[in-house]
């Protein structure tokens, strides 16, 4: 009796400690969502699960300012390029059923495109083919276009009038037009359209019915107004800009909300809907740690595969730990193009793993002089294929990566040796010599610190 009353207390004490362990997460990670909604960094709605169990699904901010509706669980938001992992799903699919092979040239689908026979499918889905990024010819002045449905051959003629970037297989440089062309793929194979195989293959089978495509003819109201700026003195709608899912297309025209991306999430993790022989294929990394869809690469010493995506007014990221069972699924409709949720995923991820995080907090500004700015503009070199360059406009430092995708961004000094890149929250410390010339610089991000050579 008396072993069978210490079991009874040990597992009730278990429960108890857990639940309360569960608690504690769960309020961290909130109270970590609330700082990053008060100084305007997140405005959607989040999930957070391991092991089965959701530590947090909540909604933050406004889905209307102007009509005064929150954000809830049901918001629905454009996921942009993470659209892309359900492409490679649904091209691994048709591969299973012997519709096609990622070992397929380009030129048994597009034979008109001069380059087609020297890249594969998978080139195609590794953004290894060097073919030309349509979408770098689109900006807000082409909103009168974008906005609007757009016939497939206008694109391929962009994609197709361009040389290739690069020889195929011998770079990695992120191109919407992979996806774009395996869309078209998708329709040539099974004669029937890309948005209609997705919900075939991916939205039917996993009941996620609150995602769909074409926002312009969708009857449902919970879909999220997009905003550029959201914050306490301007709210700019973006609407006026939100892309025809015909421009988007196979790279970027999912919406959805928290709860089906979850039922998606688990079936990653359970590896449903394809072959455990096609997931293997589908998120083994090739150059730039790029599987199918999915960037393969690790965060606090723990492996990670994880996508996000970013168009006018909304932002996404999905991010599963396999080892550790974690889901980190967060939807924003407020931001701009390449401004990302790396720096929130980060710090979700520190909590679900007990390591040091920090609030959300303003970081302070100074007012540098040209003649100190200037020291630091130049070309930077991390290896032989990723360089960074600084550069001075207008009082303000700018640096980009190409290869890194990083675009201009603008570089905000705390002191003249550590400045702040805002758009993924790395801070970028300059390195100087005994005699204050500047030799390099070391960007710390999330739990890496990268140093680069100046070599210009």
């Amino acid at each position: 009796m008396k072993k069978i009353i210490a079991l009874i207390f040990c597992t009730t004490f278990f429960f108890v400690l857990n639940a309360q362990q569960t608690d504690s997460m769960s309020q961290k990670l909130d109270g970590y969502l609330i700082s990053a909604h008060n100084f305007y960094k997140f405005n959607g709605s989040a999930l957070v699960a391991q092991h089965g169990k959701i530590l947090l699904q909540k909604s933050y901010g406004y889905k209307n300012v102007a009509t005064h509706v929150l954000n809830d669980l049901n918001t629905i938001f454009q996921i942009g390029s993470v659209t892309k992992q359900f492409t490679s799903t649904v091209i691994l699919k048709l591969q299973e059923k012997g519709k096609l092979s990622v070992q397929d040239k380009l030129s048994k689908y597009f034979p008109e495109f001069k380059y087609a026979d020297k890249i594969t499918l998978e080139n195609l889905l590794t953004h290894t083919s060097g073919v030309h990024n349509y979408t770098d010819d689109i900006d807000e002045e082409d909103s009168a276009i974008v906005c609007n449905p757009v016939n497939k051959q206008l694109v391929l003629d962009i994609m197709f009038k361009h040389e290739l970037d690069f020889k195929p297989g011998t770079q990695m440089l992120y191109s919407n037009s992979g996806y774009y062309l395996l869309g078209l793929i998708i329709e040539k194979v099974t004669g029937k359209s890309y948005e209609q195989n997705v919900h075939d293959i991916i939205f039917t089978p996993l009941q996620m019915t609150h995602s769909l495509f074409d926002f312009k003819h969708a009857s449902d109201t919970n879909i999220a107004t997009s905003y550029k700026k959201l914050n306490e003195k301007e709210q700019v709608i973006a609407s006026a800009d939100r892309w025809d899912s015909t421009v988007t297309y196979a790279a970027g025209a999912i919406w959805s909300t928290t709860g089906d991306m979850y039922k998606w999430a688990k079936a990653v993790a359970n590896k449903e809907i394809i072959s455990a022989e096609s997931w293997k294929a589908a998120l083994t990394p090739h150059l730039e740690h790029y599987g199918y869809g999915w960037f393969i690469d690790s965060l606090y010493g723990k492996k990670n595969i994880a996508h996000g995506g970013g168009l006018p007014g909304f932002m996404a990221y999905l991010c599963y730990y396999p080892d550790e069972d974690a889901t980190i699924i967060l939807l924003n409709n407020e931001g701009w193009y390449d401004e990302g949720l790396t720096e929130i995923n980060a710090n979700l991820s520190a909590i679900i793993f007990n390591t040091p995080y920090k609030l959300m907090s303003k970081h302070p500004e100074i007012k540098l002089p040209d003649s100190i700015l200037k020291k630091y503009v130049g070309e930077y070199a991390f290896d032989k294929k990723h360089h960074a360059y600084v550069m001075l406009e207008n009082n303000t430092l700018q640096i980009a990566a190409p290869a890194g995708n990083l675009p201009k961004s603008p570089l905000f000094p705390e002191n003249e040796k550590n400045f702040w890149l805002k758009i993924i929250d790395a801070r970028i410390e300059f390195i100087k010599d005994e005699h204050g010339n500047v030799t390099g610089l070391i960007s710390h991000y999330l739990d890496k610190n990268d140093v680069c050579k100046k070599i210009k």
